[in-house]
């Protein structure tokens, strides 16, 4: 307790004669100092006394000895390592904000990753919390501050991991926490002091614990019970035996997977689908039952009950789905249990109502289930949700909305969504009424899941799973953000390996409970079908109505207005479809276009007949299908002022047909698709279909081939039309024809289209359709391309040359090093390097009678002072060049599935020269006799009708490309 005192600040050196030495200690100052010795000369004295009893020894080399053995230290996690040869690491830890209290919490869990000697703290959703530096490595306890928090690394990730956003989606698999003292007792609260002894207790018997030992079956099959007298009682036999509802053995048996647990003192049976159902499913529809099966029950390894069946039009979802309702309505998998639902709920549009209601009945007959249709003739519910009779009901979406308070009520066991690509939106009515049913097992039905972006699949995807992507900003911060850098041409390596990581992470996730076939499964049940791509070349009419409307002021305003961009996409259009569409007028009886633009266009134009490129080929493609064939035809228009102006056209050139459009009362639209489907050509020779109204649930069997107008921005509407007459049932080889206007905003179109299904129907895209041009995109757009040559196809880099011949696609192997597609121009064109001198060009041996086999080439290297630098500085440039517009050639990469041809390479038969033919056959013709030739066109295009229009003088097509089913 001594009054503080201030230091003093006068600096106190060793004196010099001391030599460095600390300075002696004072004399003390009693009483008796002449009777006591110097302290400095006393030690002087013993330190003289020592050197005399101790000689010093002179210093002697170490003699030779064996060097220390090198032993790795295998137990040390971490080595120290300088800033340029570190490697990046990943911990979760936990965090807390600073505190004083004696007792402290953590205040949640996060992520830490290090790059060098810097670290970044997240959060569990990817928000980032601070950045700071680091002091040598991490270990498992170890404590820092970072960005004003205290953390404690809790435990070590991979980079796979982290990269693949496991930790963000709360995926990791981490070891059970032990239970605690609070668990066991059952009570509200446990002391610390307590529960630290607790921990401390089951930390011990969890070391000294050893291997769990267990009988082998040869020690248990040795085992007797010891026999005393007899009185041991012999074990009571289980006389319960599962009687599963169908055979399980029987032909064509399909058997569901049994639950891995059972209740105490149950039974497992086999769930056997009904043989009434099985007969009829083919091997991909019973894959899909069994699939669908064990989702809803829980069995995949996912949180939870929702499945998602994507497959294409035609595959049979309807019936299916119709097999999972069944089997889950009269089994269980526990048995002696009751079914596994009571009620389901399908929601559909409207126009489907009735056609499911027909499916059922088709299927399981009408005696056999109970089907409930909530419309205007039957609105009392509750012979639904409280009644016996009826298990399964329909619903249309906007009648969903209405009446979920009283389905509530009733308690449904599962939910059908068909066409649940409705659902996209978080914000959609119809979802949310879904929702408020809290079914737990809900089925998606869409033959197309990703129509734009990563926004919407992730709505659909948190609708029949909730929370398994974690919240949206979540899951855009973590995987929609870094999956779309990666996309971009400048992105760097790292937002490659990131955006990569990510989307094959995203992809694994949602396979557990997606189920995506294409109509590829049905080539050996359906005929042939074959799809066309025509190329129309636009009139002189249409150039000069389109110059006319781009060259307007209004052009200019509509790259700074984004509603004004619209109207003129619009437009356009219009005039790709047929120029007289721009006279139409509206409901209103005003004109649809704007007067200033139609004040610039010459009234004359508007109303030449056969004005648009279009109507001309549709012309000739009717004409040889009547005249030559005994089919009929399906022609579809997205637009119904469009399909006006198609029917005008039907009906003067005398051709019959049925019409259905939005306009169709829902009640005679199965009628209409019955008569096409029953009548001959004379009475209905074409039926003419709206996509957006009529394109889904409609089989238009009667009909063998389908033309395609005009495009949709979105790719699915347009799939879904046409899939219209490769269906079951289907009888002859079906041919679909899609027109678009070469050059102009048409196929600008259907590059979009294109790019929206992407590299082997890629999940994502950056688009979402018209309205997020950039300026740059929008006058790309607005562009009129009047040169010969294929945009489409000379976008893609082939090299075929139009001969019709399937288009090579690059391999995995010549893909570059870094594995980015975006550098899709260098695998389709190679170039040489500017320091490879080539010796020796390939060359083919054809010597021998085997296939010919290609000889490597020779390369030398040039020296450094060979190279010509000047040469490499373009070659990088080029490169550079090519990685800005390469994003769109990779998702255009499906394109070269197709085969390309080229009417150009069309001569007439009469003159055309010998060496124009092309070999056909694979039999050699006999010596001194003229091999069988065939031209280009033949080769190229299996269709007659079509290669008879493609052969009439005008050259009205220039360029054709043709994909046909395996």
């Amino acid at each position: 307790m001594k009054p503080f005192k201030t230091p003093s600040l006068i600096s106190r050196h060793p004196s010099a004669s001391s030599g460095g030495e600390p300075p002696a200690k004072k004399r003390r100052i009693t009483g008796d100092r002449e009777h006591s010795p110097d302290p400095d000369v006393a030690a002087v004295a013993a330190a003289a006394a020592v050197l005399k009893a101790k000689p010093i020894k002179r210093f002697q080399a170490p003699g030779a000895r064996k060097p220390l053995n090198t032993i790795n230290n295998l137990s040390a996690p971490f080595e120290s390592v300088s800033p340029e040869t570190s490697t990046d690491s990943y911990y979760t830890v936990l965090w807390r904000k600073f505190t004083n209290k004696k007792h402290k919490t953590w205040d949640g869990d996060g992520v830490l990753s290090v790059v060098g000697r810097y670290a970044t703290l997240q959060d569990v959703s990817g928000k980032e919390m601070g950045r700071g530096a680091t002091k040598g490595p991490l270990l498992i306890g170890s404590e820092l501050s970072i960005g004003g928090k205290e953390v404690e690394v809790e435990s070590m990730i991979t980079k796979a991991d982290f990269l693949a956003g496991r930790p963000f989606l709360g995926s990791m698999k981490k070891p059970e926490p032990a239970p605690t003292l609070q668990e066991i007792n059952e009570v509200s609260r446990v002391s610390i002091k307590a529960q630290t002894k607790h921990d401390k207790i089951a930390a011990t018997q969890k070391e000294s614990m050893g291997p769990k030992i267990t009988a082998s079956k040869a020690t248990k099959a040795n085992f007797k019970a010891p026999v005393i007298n007899n009185n041991v009682q012999a074990p009571k036999v289980d006389s319960v035996v599962p009687i599963p509802r169908h055979n399980p053995d029987g032909p064509n048996a399909l058997v569901m997977k049994r639950p891995k647990t059972v209740p105490k003192g149950k039974h497992v049976v086999d769930v056997v689908v009904d043989p009434r159902l099985t007969e009829k499913l083919r091997d991909h529809q019973r894959a899909g039952v069994a699939f669908m099966y064990e989702c809803v029950m829980g069995m995949k390894s996912y949180d939870g009950e929702g499945v998602i069946l994507a497959d294409e039009m035609g595959l049979g979802k309807t019936l299916q789905t119709i097999a999972l309702l069944w089997t889950l309505l009269k089994q269980n998998p526990i048995y002696e249990d009751a079914p596994v639902i009571k009620k389901a709920l399908i929601v559909c549009p409207v126009t489907l109502i009735n056609n499911w209601r027909r499916e059922i009945w088709k299927w399981l007959g009408k005696e056999r289930i109970g089907v409930f249709v909530a419309d205007d003739k039957h609105t009392r519910l509750t012979d639904f949700t409280k009644g016996r009779s009826y298990s399964i009901m329909i619903i249309g979406y906007e009648k969903l909305r209405n009446v979920q308070a009283d389905l509530q009520k009733g308690g449904i066991d599962i939910v059908i969504a068909d066409e649940g690509h409705r659902l996209k939106t978080a914000q959609n009515k119809s979802a949310l009424a879904i929702k408020s049913l809290n079914t737990e097992r809900r089925v998606i039905l869409s033959g197309t899941p990703i129509q734009n972006d990563l926004a919407e699949f992730y709505t659909m995807v948190d609708f029949v799973n909730p929370g398994l992507l974690n919240k949206y900003p979540v899951f855009k911060r973590e995987f929609e953000t870094p999956i779309l850098k990666s996309q971009q041409p400048g992105a760097s390596s790292k937002e490659l390996e990131k955006g990569e990581a990510r989307s094959k992470e995203l992809a694994e996730i949602t396979s557990m409970f997606i189920l995506r076939r294409t109509a590829e499964v049905l080539s050996k049940y359906l005929p042939p079908k074959t799809e066309y791509v025509v190329f129309c070349r636009p009139t002189p009419a249409q150039i000069k109505v389109y110059q006319a409307i781009i060259g307007s002021p209004t052009f200019n305003a509509a790259l700074g207005s984004t509603s004004v961009s619209l109207e003129l996409i619009n437009v356009l259009k219009k005039v790709c479809n047929s120029p007289t569409l721009l006279l139409k007028k509206n409901d209103k009886g005003e004109s649809a276009t704007k007067p200033e633009l139609l004040e610039l266009i010459p009234q004359a134009l508007l109303k030449t007949p056969g004005a648009s490129a279009k109507v001309q080929v549709l012309d000739s493609l009717l004409h040889r299908i009547h005249t030559t064939t005994e089919e009929k035809v399906v022609l579809v228009s997205n637009y119904t002022s469009t399909m006006d102006v198609l029917a005008q056209f039907l009906t003067s050139l005398a051709y019959t047909y049925l019409r259905l459009d939005g306009s169709t009362p829902a009640g005679k639209r199965q009628g209409l698709v019955d008569l096409f489907n029953r009548s001959p050509p004379s009475k209905s020779f074409v039926f003419l279909l709206s996509a957006k109204a009529g394109g889904t649930g409609l089989n238009l069997i009667g009909a063998s081939r389908l033309i395609l107008f005009d495009l949709d921005w979105n790719p699915a509407t347009d799939l879904q039309a046409m899939a219209r007459v490769h269906r079951d049932g289907q009888k002859r080889p079906c041919y679909i024809y899609r027109f678009l206007t070469q050059g102009a905003l048409d196929e600008k179109i259907f590059q979009r289209q294109v790019s929206k299904t992407g590299l082997a129907d890629s999940i994502v895209d950056g688009k979402s359709g018209a309205s997020g041009f950039s300026r740059e995109e929008l006058r790309d757009l607005f562009t009129l391309d009047e040169s010969t040559e294929c945009q489409t196809h000379k976008l893609l880099g082939c090299k075929c040359g139009g001969d019709g011949l399937l288009a090579p696609i690059p391999c995995e192997s010549d893909l570059p090093e870094r594995n980015d597609l975006a550098l899709l121009s260098e695998t389709t064109t190679p170039v040489s390097d500017p320091e490879i001198e080539e010796t020796e060009v390939l060359r083919m041996d054809y010597d021998s009678d085997e296939d010919p086999v290609p000889v490597p080439k020779k390369l030398q290297w040039k020296t450094g002072n060979q190279t010509d630098w000047k040469a490499q500085e373009a070659e990088i440039e080029r490169k550079a060049r090519d990685c800005v517009d390469a994003a769109g050639k990779t998702k255009m990469l499906s394109l070269m599935l197709y085969s390309h041809f080229d009417t150009a390479l069309i001569k007439p038969v009469a003159a055309a020269p010998a060496h124009d033919k092309i070999m056909w056959g694979d039999d050699e013709p006999p010596e001194n006799e003229p091999a069988e030739e065939v031209d280009a066109l033949d080769a190229a295009i299996e269709d007659d009708v079509l290669r008879d229009v493609l052969r009439e003088d005008g050259r009205r097509i220039g360029f054709v490309f043709t994909k046909r089913s395996t």
